[in-house]
């Protein structure tokens, strides 16, 4: 989760949700250079949420579904903490 502590990282994040990129195609719709959007590449990668494969001389990057899942189960967690409480409140109990 501190890779995506990045306004950017996020950004990159949620472009490679709608499908595979190269660097270039990501650095095209972004304010930042491709040495810059590597970097934040790299942290990533580094954080299992992105993967590489090579396509020719380029990279192309996706979204790794294994690593966005354990963000997801760690985040559900909380959601069904919240619910819980949200029930027993909506139920006139204690939380």
């Amino acid at each position: 989760m501190n890779a995506l502590g990045d306004p950017m990282r996020r950004r990159i994040l949620e472009r490679l949700a709608s499908g595979p990129l190269s660097v270039g195609h990501l650095a095209a719709g972004l304010p930042v250079s491709r040495p810059a959007v590597s970097q934040h590449l790299r942290v990533l990668t580094a954080a299992g949420l992105v993967t590489q494969r090579r396509v020719g001389t380029r990279r192309v990057y996706s979204v790794d579904p294994t690593g966005v899942g354990a963000i997801r189960e760690y985040w559900e967690q909380f959601w069904s903490i919240v619910l819980e409480h949200f029930r027993a409140a909506a139920d006139g109990g204690d939380t």
